[in-house]
């Protein structure tokens, strides 16, 4: 069955997911407030429109699934939205502005009885995968501490993006890409408990937080240490899992982040220099691709490894302890 697609936000992430359409879906329309940006997406695909609304991209007959692409505030209300008109839903992440706006889409979606996937497309990058299945096949022991960072250094005129806004975006870097962090840890080793953070604004002049330093403690007892800033001025991705028999570490995404990379050190039993094994995946970023495919398959009844609004609010409970909230 071909799923027919709205797509609500046109910017780079909504242009992404756009590009990244599997067979078996069919954009339908496209909207956003900037009409031009909404007509550059839809001139990409042959047969996609534009609407004058968001009311008119999910209210199309023919659409089945929404996917919202817009800043932090807006979407667990166009998600909502979209629920109470019969649709399956792919918000991005974090899916909401606070926790409060992610317990209501939740409530939404079981009214509705409808499907919410939450765009946490890190999941999919081919290193991530391989480290879900060498962590998941107890071959290496279990995971005991894992070392995570990321971060960008903005651009001229960063103070004045929505991103550094409290009111749209919800938060400051710990809700842009510690998110993502925090969800990794999450997928490895199931759920979480903040011990520390320490929230800073050492650079940007906004009223959020530039630099977020956290400390986790997952279920099983490992130990987590993140650090997602906005001052690391050269882009970068790193992440590390010890196991008892193995460290894995991955650097890179692809693009201004460096080639993703995946290097395993796999310990002897007489210890000393471990077994390495590296692997590149120097063509593009595949992971949007790849997660709308599982969208696609859970939607299908199919098994899936993408986030859900469970594992999105579980997320965001770290990030409103870190806030003090």
């Amino acid at each position: 069955m071909t799923r027919g697609v709205a797509i609500v936000g046109a910017g780079l992430v909504g242009a992404k997911r756009a590009a990244a359409l599997p067979a078996g879906s069919d954009l339908r329309t496209v909207f956003d407030p900037v009409p031009e940006r909404a007509r550059a997406v839809a001139d990409a695909r042959p047969g996609a429109t534009t609407a004058d609304s968001v009311e008119a991209a999910i209210d199309d007959s023919a659409v089945s699934l929404v996917i919202v692409a817009t800043p932090h505030g807006r979407l667990a209300p166009i998600a909502t939205a979209a629920l109470q008109r019969g649709r399956d839903v792919l918000v991005e992440k974090p899916g909401g502005d606070s926790l409060p706006a992610l317990l209501e889409l939740r409530d939404a979606a079981d009214a509705a009885g409808r499907r919410v996937r939450v765009g946490f497309n890190h999941r999919f990058h081919p290193a991530v995968l391989r480290v879900k299945d060498d962590v998941g096949s107890g071959r290496y022991g279990p995971v005991f501490g894992i070392r995570a960072r990321y971060g960008h250094g903005g651009r001229v005129g960063y103070e004045r993006e929505w991103r550094a806004q409290r009111e749209v975006a919800g938060g400051g870097e710990l809700v842009d890409q510690g998110l993502h962090l925090v969800d990794l840890v999450r997928h490895l080793t199931g759920d979480v408990e903040l011990v520390f953070s320490e929230l800073r604004t050492d650079f940007w002049p906004v009223d959020v937080e530039d630099n977020a330093y956290l400390a986790l403690r997952t279920g099983s007892g490992a130990f987590a240490w993140l650090h997602a800033s906005w001052t690391e001025w050269k882009n970068l991705f790193s992440l590390e899992v010890t196991m008892r028999g193995a460290k894995l570490e991955v650097s890179g995404l692809g693009g201004s982040y460096g080639v993703e990379r995946l290097t395993r050190y796999e310990m002897l039993p007489e210890m000393g220099p471990p077994v390495t094994a590296s692997w590149e995946w120097p063509q593009p970023d595949g992971s949007w691709a790849a997660e709308l495919d599982d969208v696609l398959a859970d939607l299908a009844g199919r098994p899936a490894r993408g986030a859900d609004l469970d594992d999105a609010i579980a997320a965001f409970r770290v990030v409103e302890a870190a806030y003090g909230r």
